[in-house]
């Protein structure tokens, strides 16, 4: 089995496409109005409209609803994008911040209210296991 994407249902699926495209400098490939791609070569973010969620069950999800997932993305150098993404990004949960498990971490949240966070490995062994996982 191999996770490969997280999909976010919205009700303004142009607004979250261009915040995630200039939060991650990656171009969305857009299947319909409803649908668009993010892919970052490890997983795809998938944003789709609320349009979209009848194809799988009516009323299975909601948009700008989510309070227990935490989209993360690894990034070289975690304090240059929060100094690039000072103005651009206007709800800051916390600045960049060293965790206990050895990332550096930046959370905030996108338009609709989804936890980001953008990390970068920080301690020997956090490089190690995020270096072992580019082999795969």
């Amino acid at each position: 089995m191999e996770f490969v994407s997280i999909r976010i249902i919205t009700s303004d699926v142009a607004r979250l496409v261009t915040f995630y495209e200039r939060a991650t400098g990656v171009r969305a490939t857009w299947a319909t109005e409803d649908f668009a791609e993010l892919d970052t070569g490890a997983a795809t973010l998938a944003i789709a409209g609320t349009r979209t969620v009848p194809l799988f069950a009516p009323g299975s999800a909601r948009p700008a609803d989510n309070h227990s997932v935490i989209t993360e993305f690894l990034v070289d150098d975690v304090d240059r994008v929060h100094r690039d993404l000072t103005g651009y990004v206007t709800d800051f949960v916390t600045e960049p911040t060293t965790m206990p498990w050895g990332n550096r971490s930046l959370l905030f949240r996108d338009p609709d209210g989804n936890l980001v966070n953008f990390f970068t490995p920080v301690t020997p062994a956090a490089v190690e296991k995020f270096a072992r996982r580019g082999q795969a």
